[in-house]
């Protein structure tokens, strides 16, 4: 019996070294496979949607707003006409174009700002600490304490709807997530070995902090970048579903459901292609994000 074991023993040892001879690559497991698969799907889409939305002016469609049949006509071939015209008889696709660049600007030039300003203050109060990391912490508890749509709600209240109080108040909603993140990782390399040595060698605070912990910080900031922009496109849409977005006539994704909501049961493509732009959107942008993220993680971990 020991004999038996011992031979079983030195199959599986032979069998093992034989595989790492060869060098057998590690199998993927199916769920990773469907997952990167869903990932290069929402990339394209991402690529093909900004696209769009960038030579939107000069692709084949009518105005977006400019009335080119009846109202609420159905879908035909015609490029203008293939998700039908809206109540004014303007083109859904044309006014899917423009509006994609309304929502996708504002949430990016949101994103980006609030990503700058939150970044900074988050690396300042983590490595300073004292006084000014309380200062800044207890101003971003303040306004994480507003409920998110009713501090844009007050904003667009008290400003005129327009293409720049959206930014103004998109941007303040998320500064305070960026300054957490960045404050949290900042703890987290500011008391590496690298940081010390720097401190030894005699260099100032804010040439180690800029210089040295702000680009390990910045990579854990942009992966969650993505999922930011999607819920800024959700902000949007809901101030513009609400009247307190862009004016009309330039189009945005919520204002469209909103003029397409009072046609629900007779015209339902009205708010269904809009709806479900934004929920492809956000969702290749949370599918993206949670790549990023981790793909970040694993090189943290290495």
């Amino acid at each position: 019996m020991s004999n038996g074991l011992a031979q079983g023993q030195a199959g599986d040892l032979t069998e093992g070294v034989t595989r790492a001879a060869v060098g057998t690559a590690p199998v993927v497991p199916p769920v990773r496979r469907r997952r990167n698969v869903l990932v290069w799907i929402s990339a394209v889409w991402l690529a093909v949607l900004i696209l769009v939305a960038l030579t939107a002016p000069l692709l084949p469609f009518a105005s977006y707003g400019e009335a080119i049949g009846l109202p609420r006509a159905d879908p035909s071939g015609v490029l203008s006409q293939w998700f039908g015209l809206d109540n004014q008889g303007r083109s859904v696709l044309s006014r899917i174009a423009y509006g994609g660049r309304v929502s996708l600007l504002v949430a990016a030039m949101a994103g980006t700002i609030a990503t700058v300003i939150g970044t900074v203050l988050g690396l300042v109060a983590g490595y300073f600490r004292g006084l000014v990391d309380a200062v800044i912490m207890y101003v971003t508890d303040a306004l994480l304490a507003f409920p998110p749509l009713v501090l844009l709600l007050t904003i667009a209240s008290v400003l005129q709807p327009s293409f720049t109080t959206l930014v103004i108040g998109l941007t303040l909603l998320v500064i305070p997530t960026f300054a957490r993140l960045a404050r949290a990782n900042t703890l987290n390399w500011a008391s590496r070995d690298f940081v010390l040595a720097a401190r030894n060698m005699g260099w100032g605070a804010l040439r180690i902090a800029f210089r040295e912990v702000l680009p390990n910080v910045i990579p854990s900031v942009l992966a969650y970048f993505p999922t930011v922009i999607a819920a800024l496109i959700v902000a949007e849409g809901s101030l513009s579903f609400l009247g307190l977005g862009v004016p009309s006539p330039t189009p945005s994704w919520g204002g469209m459901i909103a003029d397409g909501k009072d046609f629900l049961r007779t015209d339902p493509l009205l708010v269904f292609v809009p709806a479900m732009v934004i929920f492809v959107t956000i969702f290749a942008l949370n599918q993206c994000g949670d790549y990023a993220r981790n793909r970040f993680d694993r090189a943290v971990d290495r």
